[in-house]
């Protein structure tokens, strides 16, 4: 039986005792905890944003501050580093994280958010730091209270506001931040980061596998570092094969196999095809249209096809989650795949 990690909170270090074939590994921690950047020299990639945030470290000032982008770009651990170097060993108690997701009414922000703000800062620093998470889940009366507090503490408090969309944040908030677009790590940057990781670990990562890893990550550093952790229990050497099985994640030739299949006419043998992908690695309807949905553009078909195909993957994916049976869903998406190959023809 394998047990998989979970993402552990900001300042705390998650157990997991791992059991596999052959014995119990003793507890340990989880490797996005573990190699957390402590530095902004550390954090990878983002060069342009780390240079901004020197700036600001050097003055022992910064403003509010609003960070957009995708999961596991680097704007929690942006946070978190900033903290420890404008307040140094005590930056916890100059620190305080929120998940806005979790409580993101507008009681929490006249209650817990304003009684932090206007309490002074410790160790003699200039002001305190408020970490908002997942910022654009606040709803938008909770939004025009956090403007009025951002407004009247800003001697003792900033604010910091991280999101995935900044356009579900409302005007006056992004008018009174300096805003960071954090954009999904580069492949090499990845690499760099898990081979840091691996050989502190003791483990290999193979060159398909980390062709695997950027599929399956897709830019997300966070994802990529649990991903190799798991594998990595399995193996010292961690391969392709282990990374596709454990991240539940079909290889993409075999996505592209089924779409070619389809496409020249071969519906049984596309069904076959999908039939092995659900049961070889455990994926859901909407997994597999996402995978689907990557693999159409590099397809060798014209642009047309491609804009006809993509529209139709877009209908069945709102189909599913709308709450249809998946599988129908999937066989109409490959019988139209097969109606669409005749036109190539």
């Amino acid at each position: 039986m394998n047990i998989y990690p979970t993402e552990a909170n900001t300042f705390l270090y998650a157990l997991v005792v791992w059991v596999i074939p052959g014995g119990i590994y003793s507890m340990k921690e989880v490797w996005v905890e573990k190699y957390r950047p402590k530095a902004l020299s550390d954090i990878v990639g983002q060069a342009d944003i780390v240079e901004r945030f020197n700036a600001y470290v050097a003055t022992r000032n910064l403003p509010h501050l609003l960070f957009a982008g995708p999961p596991g770009t680097g704007k929690t651990t942006s946070a978190i580093v900033l903290a420890r170097e404008l307040f140094g060993e005590n930056w916890q108690g100059n620190f305080h994280e929120l998940n806005a997701s979790d409580e993101r009414g507008i009681k929490v922000v006249r209650t817990k958010i304003k009684d932090y703000a206007r309490t002074a800062p410790l160790g003699g620093s200039g002001f305190k730091i408020i970490f908002l998470d997942e910022a654009d889940a606040l709803t938008t009366d909770a939004q025009a209270a956090l403007r009025r507090t951002m407004e009247k503490f800003t001697k003792t408090c900033r604010f910091i506001l991280s999101c995935n969309y900044s356009s579900k944040i409302m005007e006056p908030i992004q008018s009174r931040c300096a805003i960071f677009r954090f954009r999904p790590l580069k492949d090499a940057e990845v690499l760099s980061y898990l081979d840091k990781i691996a050989k502190a670990e003791g483990k290999s990562l193979t060159k398909e596998g980390a062709k695997a890893i950027f599929h399956i990550s897709q830019g997300d550093l966070r994802k990529a570092t649990n991903i190799l952790q798991v594998a990595a229990f399995l193996s010292d050497e961690i391969t392709a094969d282990t990374l596709y099985k454990v991240s539940s994640t079909a290889r993409p030739e075999n996505v592209t196999s089924l779409l070619e299949t389809a496409i020249k006419g071969n519906f049984n043998d596309a069904r076959k095809l999908l039939d092995d992908m659900l049961i070889e690695y455990g994926l859901s309807g909407e997994d597999i249209i996402a995978q689907i949905h990557r693999s159409i553009v590099k397809l060798t078909i014209d642009d047309e096809i491609k804009v006809k195909l993509i529209d139709r993957i877009g209908e069945i994916e709102f189909r599913m989650v709308e709450g249809s049976n998946e599988r129908i869903q999937l066989e109409a998406l490959l019988a139209f795949f097969v109606l669409a190959g005749k036109d190539i023809a």
